[in-house]
């Protein structure tokens, strides 16, 4: 549960720049922890992934 991936996404990416990812901490519950790992283990994906899809699945305003 601690991989840490990028995903490169050519609609971001420019010639003359490079990707970049920013690391991040959460501070959760222990029921939040329980459900995330239940999660993970449901979907076989990472935490990172996880937390990544529900983040681009915010509006943009």
């Amino acid at each position: 549960m601690n991989k840490t991936g990028a995903n490169v996404f050519p609609i971001f990416a420019t010639p003359s720049k490079k990707a970049s990812v920013k690391q991040i901490t959460l501070e959760l519950t222990p029921d939040e922890v329980r459900k995330l790992e239940q999660h993970c283990d449901w979907t076989g994906k990472e935490a990172t992934d996880i937390v990544r899809e529900l983040i681009q699945e915010l509006p943009i305003t």
